[in-house]
């Protein structure tokens, strides 16, 4: 008898049914839109982390910056000699640094595989090259390159270099030179899991083997090839040294942050750095331990700074921080407030809809039907209609997240420096003097849909229903068989 009756009370009222079913779909779909958009976010602000950390890396260990020392002008300088014979030499150096000048001991790196809730460390040399050629012409240049702009920021936390020419100090002569610089890390290639390559995939050619620890070869990134003209099999020349390059490296993000990496060993001979590293980087055995296990490394080893995902997710600007904070905070404030909105229309029109139905409800309880039983019919006819309300919502939802991951909307992402140590070889660090370094990435934007949001749309599609059904049953519980009669006269 219920559903019969309810088959045919909601064959009636059609559209009634699809007005409050409409009005649940657009705050459902709302929720939905909002929800998987701020999934979206979430996923590229990890790309983003996920590019300068390395997968599985949790937090990065970095020597704390110590304060420059007077006279120190933090920038490389070149010497070139063009004979008084010579015309139009052609000249190149090489100036390899590394990051910002702090380096720790290797054997920090066991110190900190050994505190408690540290699953694995690995320790990278992070290096900047400056690359100068030019020609020159009688008498004795000499050049020092000015500013950032000469300077890549380095490792896994800093990005390309860019060509630039410096204003050259030439004296009894003229010069014409070019000054290019390009980032280099040096990776431990027995643990790969870790550290500034664990972030891309080899595309082309092969990684590193276990036993290439001081070996002459090299990954680059595809954007640095190809910018380069480089390839697997030709050979890469840092200072003088030889390179076979044996992979190109694919970034799991949009772009590469670093260009060049070399085995560990080969890194430190470049920069003359033995057994140094710039930055330790260290998967927790638990997520849940991260800030424990970042306060027992800064207790227990001493001139060392960590920082976590979380400091330097708050580092990141541009348009992706901007998105997410509306997201975050307008988008759900919105869509909590269209809900309720659309929650209390929903009561109002199933009240409404009651209050026209008094001869009927009247009349079923002069028949004998208990004040139970029609509010249950009411409860009934509300439910459906919130269903029908969390089926369109989902669709509408499914649609606008779909439109959003079909068009990838492109956001960028500013990395700038936490301060202290600099963030070293790390996320974010800059070069010499680089105190509030920054490069930025661009991240295409999705939208996608979990089962929880879906979920989510059914728990409020239902929740809809029975507030509507309990507004509107209310109200039928409160008729008469008397209220029947008068509506007939």
């Amino acid at each position: 008898m219920f559903g019969i009756y309810l088959k045919r009370e909601l064959g009636r009222r059609k559209k009634a049914a699809l007005v409050i079913a409409l009005g649940l779909a657009l705050g459902i779909a709302l929720v939905i839109t909002v929800n998987s958009v701020s999934a979206g976010m979430t996923q590229a602000q990890d790309k983003v982390l996920k590019s300068l950390y390395g997968l599985g890396t949790d937090m990065t260990v970095t020597k704390a910056r110590s304060a420059p020392t007077s006279g120190s002008s933090g920038r490389p300088n070149f010497q070139f000699d063009a004979g008084s014979n010579d015309s139009d030499a052609t000249q190149s150096s090489d100036r390899v640094m590394t990051q910002g000048g702090q380096a720790l001991a290797a054997g920090v790196v066991t110190k900190v595989a050994a505190q408690k809730g540290v699953s694995s460390a690995v320790g990278a040399l992070t290096l900047n090259v400056t690359k100068v050629d030019g020609s020159f012409t009688q008498g004795k240049a000499q050049s020092q390159s000015g500013g950032s702009s000469s300077q890549g920021q380095g490792g896994p936390g800093g990005g390309q270099g860019s060509g630039s020419t410096a204003a050259p100090q030439v004296q009894g002569g003229g010069a014409d030179f070019d000054v290019n610089s390009y980032s280099v890390a040096g990776v431990d290639v027995t643990d790969q899991t870790l550290g500034p390559l664990a972030g891309s995939k080899i595309t082309t050619g092969k990684t590193f083997t276990a036993t290439q620890t001081d070996a002459k070869v090299a990954v680059v990134s595809k954007a640095y090839a190809k910018e380069n003209s480089l390839k697997v099999g030709k050979t890469l020349k840092i200072s003088g040294t030889k390179y076979t390059i044996i992979g190109i490296a694919t970034p799991d993000s949009s772009e590469s942050t670093t260009d060049v990496y070399l085995p560990l060993k080969q890194a430190q001979t470049l920069a003359d750095a033995k057994n140094q590293v710039t930055t330790i980087y260290v998967k927790a055995t638990d997520s849940q331990q991260i800030d424990s296990v970042k306060t027992a490394i800064q207790k227990n080893i001493a001139g060392t700074t960590v920082t976590t995902s979380a400091d330097l997710a708050e580092t990141v600007s541009g348009s992706l921080s901007t998105a997410s904070d509306l997201a975050t905070s307008v988008g759900k404030w919105l869509s909590v407030a269209v809900l309720v909105a659309a929650f209390l229309v929903a009561a109002l029109l199933t009240s409404s809809a009651v209050s026209r139905r008094v001869r009927e409800f009247g009349t079923l309880k002069a028949l004998g039907w208990p004040s139970r039983r029609v509010t249950r019919q009411v409860v009934g006819e509300s439910i459906v209609n919130g269903l029908l309300g969390g089926a369109l919502g989902i669709g509408l939802g499914l649609a606008a997240a779909y439109t959003v991951t079909a068009i990838s909307p492109k956001l960028t992402a500013q990395l700038g420096s936490t301060g202290g140590g600099g963030m070293g070889g790390g996320p974010g660090g800059g070069g010499p003097g680089q105190q509030s370094a920054q490069n930025t990435m661009e991240i295409a934007l999705s939208a996608p849909v979990s089962m929880t949001t879906i979920a989510l749309a059914v728990g409020l599609a239902v929740t809809g229903g029975l507030i509507a059904g309990a507004m509107g049953g209310w109200r039928a519980s409160r008729m008469r068989p008397a209220d029947a009669l008068r509506s007939v006269s």
